[in-house]
This record gives structure tokens, C-alpha cells and sequence, in this order.
């Protein structure tokens, strides 16, 4: 977590015992203080008793509703960030919730690390706010984007353009460079910042529910259409929706998308009435859509209509001594979590870390060194306690063995794969990239004279 839990409180608003328990346990394993009410009138005596530093409520409750706890933190308590919580079909709730000041929203059910993520996000913004008038920091640091190397300066500059501006912005890169992360920086960067932001992941929705979960439906409108339900593009009116892996869409969404670029309009499915929608789009891919495009697999229309401004996402091998920043940041992390000291890494682990090709970039390494100070119980991390495919790098290093990043990258790719007995779900996992990423870096290998270790 971003976040010092040791000072922060929070106050969970639930009329079911079951929810407030779940998320009570969730939170105070992170190291929050909890506090509990069952309604919005035990809310407000909570807080009269003491502050919070984050209140998440849910919307429908008997009595008062959570709408009328969002306004009245919003109104007389400034310090205090909201995050709402709320089952599908009362979407409208949480973006009215949204509009009256809170920052994020989650839909149940919501898995664990959709709720420490909508928290992180929340403590982030209190911190900048309470930082603010002693100097705002540069815009990657702020929302999770570290480094000081010259790519992610430049990357830096671009996002403050970018915030000025409401144009469509597409951002490329490889998996685990942080593209959401980038998404997010512009949106709270800009004048939408109050704004609804509604990360989809396109390649995640099953594409016959795509139209219906971006645009919504109404009710009786296809079978299982039990109520009227409000899309994304309805949820995030008047801010930010971020479109990961829009390479994943198929032809027919890709001309309802470019309809909602140009028309500034949504068709829920059943209806026959457009609604107006004022949505910043940003999108990201990790593929190349320029040959997608080639091949007739993307429209170029609509790439256009994306690609006004672009953001690349540095690979981590291009960024220098931010590893070693990133290695400092992760372990003092984990090590609050797991309470632990923070281990010190040798001259030679750091060097292996600088010099490996990273093809999970930062989620990889995030995932190495939470598996380090999982596994390793001493002061200091060695050469020797890195991951096999490093401890081969160290090899070729200590006999004089020259190889390339491509080389050493290949090296762990397939010691990983050895070492999860070609389970390539299970590789991807411990790389920090998806299935697709592994599969086409196999491609690649094969085409150098490798072959693809497992099915």
C-alpha cells in the first residue's frame, strides 16, 4: 500500500454484518484502524467521536441512504477521502456518489485486491492534499510512477501535457510497464480529477458482453436482463474511461467505440434512444496496433481518432538506476506488510537486477522482490537468493560469458517454464506478464532456434 497504515483510520459503512466483517479483517491485515456501523445515523456518530481518514459506505442501506453519508463527509469533513461500494444494477447510485464527491467506486462482488487497490488509490489522493502546500510532487511519483531516469522524466512531461488537455490519448508499452498507472496520472493530473476514472480491462469481458457492460442495457432487453443496468461509459460521464487491451476488441465494437468518439453518445442494448455522454477516453495496448491495422484486424479510423496523443511506456531495461530505486521502494514495502526489517541487497544482487532484461518489467520485479522477502529471512539478499534465471546471468558474468538482454531474458523465460514444469499459466504468474505476452516471447524464441518448452 502507498499509504502509512499505522496512521490511518477507516470507517466501513454496511448494513450487512457479513460485508463489515470481510472488509474489517481485509483492512486491518493491511495495518488500518477499523472502525464499524451498521447505518448511516452509527456512521455519523463515529465520526463525530473521532475523524477518519477514509470512509467506505455502501449506497442502498434501510433508512438514510449512503448517497446522504457520501454529502455530508463530503461537506464537513475535508479531510476525509470516500469510496462507495455497490451491486450492479445501482451503478446510477454510485456515480451520483461519484458526483457528490467520492472517489472511487466498487461493484460487488469485488475480489481483494480491487478493495486495497480502490484504498491506495484513496490514501495516494489524501497524501498529495495534505502535501500539497509544501510542494507537489512530479506527476509520475505522485500516482505511483517511479523514477527519475531520463524516459520517465520525458514520460512525465508528457502526462502534464496531456492533463491540460481533453484530447483521446493512446498509451503503448509492454505488460507491467504501468500503463494504468500512466492512465490515471493524466486523469488526476487534469480538470476531471473530481471525476469519475473507470479502468476497463477489454481483454477481460467476454466480447458477446461487451456492448451491454460498456454502453449498458435496459431490463427484459436479452435473457438474463433482470434490471436496467448503466455502462461504463454512463458510470464514468464527466470523467475518465480507461480502455486497457483495446487491441482485444473485434470489428463490430471497434465501430461502436469510433461512434462514441464522434457522436459523443451511448445506445444502451433495447433502447432506442441515444444518451449523451461527456467521457475522456484513453486507451492502451501492448500491442502494435499500426500492423494490426495492416492486417485489417483494426480500424484505422479509429486508431486515428486514438492516437491523438501517445504515451510510451518505458521497458525497464531502458531505465537505468530506476531498478535500483524500485528495488529500495518494493522491499520497504513488503517489509511493512510482513513486519520485517528491510534487507539490504549486495553490490552483485543489485548489479543482476540492473542488467536482467525484465520481461515482466516492473510487475515482475515487484514479484521478485516480494518473493525474496517472503522467502529469505536474513539482513542481507544475495547474488545467490535471486531467481534461477538471474543466478544463470551471474554465471556468464563471473566466466566472462558475453550475452545480450534478449539472451538473458530468454534464460529466465525458459528456466521459469523448466521450473513450473511447462505450466505456462503458472510462468506468466512469476514473470509479472499474461499468457499472451509469454506465448508470443515462445514465438519469438522458437524463431531463434528455440523450442516452446511447454504446452
Amino acid at each position: 500500500m502507498n499509504a502509512d497504515p499505522s496512521a490511518a483510520s477507516i470507517l466501513i459503512v454496511d448494513d450487512s454484518a457479513n460485508m463489515r466483517e470481510v472488509l474489517r479483517r481485509n483492512l486491518e491485515a493491511e495495518g488500518f484502524h477499523v472502525r464499524l456501523a451498521g447505518e448511516v445515523g452509527e456512521a455519523l456518530r463515529r465520526l463525530k467521536e473521532a475523524p477518519a481518514d477514509l470512509v467506505i459506505t455502501d449506497v442502498r442501506m434501510p433508512g438514510v441512504s449512503g448517497l446522504e453519508l457520501v454529502r455530508h463527509v463530503r461537506e464537513n469533513e475535508t479531510d476525509t477521502e470516500i469510496v462507495v461500494i455497490t451491486a450492479y444494477p445501482e451503478v446510477d447510485g454510485a456515480l451520483r456518489a461519484m458526483k457528490l464527491g467520492a472517489i472511487d467506486y466498487l461493484g460487488k462482488p469485488f475480489t481483494d485486491s480491487e478493495l486495497l487497490g480502490a484504498v491506495s488509490q484513496a490514501m495516494d489522493r489524501l497524501r498529495m492534499r495534505r502535501t500539497g502546500s509544501s510542494g507537489e510532487p512530479s506527476p509520475p511519483e505522485v500516482h505511483g510512477l517511479i523514477g527519475d531516469s531520463a524516459a520517465m522524466q520525458g514520460l512525465a512531461r508528457q502526462i502534464q501535457r496531456a492533463s491540460r488537455t481533453e484530447a483521446t490519448v493512446l498509451i503503448t508499452g509492454e505488460s507491467g510497464t504501468g500503463k494504468e498507472l500512466a492512465a490515471r496520472a493524466v486523469h488526476y493530473s487534469g480538470s476531471r480529477a473530481a471525476a469519475p476514472f473507470v479502468p476497463i480491462n477489454c481483454g477481460a469481458i467476454p466480447r458477446e458482453l461487451m456492448e451491454s457492460e460498456l454502453f449498458g442495457h435496459l431490463r427484459g432487453s436479452f435473457t438474463g436482463a433482470s434490471e436496467s443496468r448503466a455502462g461504463f461509459f454512463i458510470t464514468a460521464d464527466g470523467g475518465t474511461i480507461f480502455l486497457d487491451e483495446i487491441g482485444e476488441t473485434d470489428p463490430a465494437m471497434q465501430v461502436k467505440l469510433l461512434r462514441v468518439l464522434q457522436d459523443k453518445e451511448v445506445r444502451m442494448v433495447g433502447s432506442t434512444e441515444a444518451r449523451k455522454v461527456d467521457v475522456r477516453i484513453i486507451a492502451a495496448t501492448n500491442r502494435d496496433l499500426e500492423l494490426l491495422v495492416k492486417k485489417g484486424q483494426f480500424r484505422e479510423d479509429l486508431y486515428f481518432r486514438l492516437n491523438v496523443i501517445g504515451l510510451r511506456m518505458p521497458p525497464l531495461r531502458e531505465r537505468g538506476e530506476d531498478v535500483t530505486r524500485l528495488v529500495r521502494h518494493f522491499a520497504e514495502r513488503f517489509a511493512a506488510e510482513l513486519g520485517r526489517s528491510v534487507p539490504r541487497f549486495t553490490d552483485h544482487a543489485l548489479q543482476l537486477l540492473r542488467q536482467y532484461a525484465w520481461p515482466g518489467n516492473v510487475r515482475e520485479l515487484e514479484n521478485v522482490i516480494q518473493r525474496l522477502l517472503v522467502m529469505t529471512d536474513g539482513e542481507q539478499i544475495e547474488a545467490v537468493d535471486l531467481p534461477a534465471g538471474m543466478k544463470q546471468a551471474s554465471f556468464a558474468l563471473d566466466h566472462g560469458e558475453d550475452l545480450s538482454l534478449a539472451q538473458l531474458e530468454e534464460r529466465h523465460i525458459l528456466s521459469v517454464l523448466e521450473r513450473t514444469r511447462g505450466n505456462k499459466s503458472r510462468a506468466a504468474q512469476i514473470l509479472g506478464i499474461d499468457r499472451k505476452t509469454l506465448r508470443h516471447r515462445l514465438q519469438q524464441i522458437s524463431g531463434s532456434g528455440e523450442s516452446d518448452p511447454g504446452a
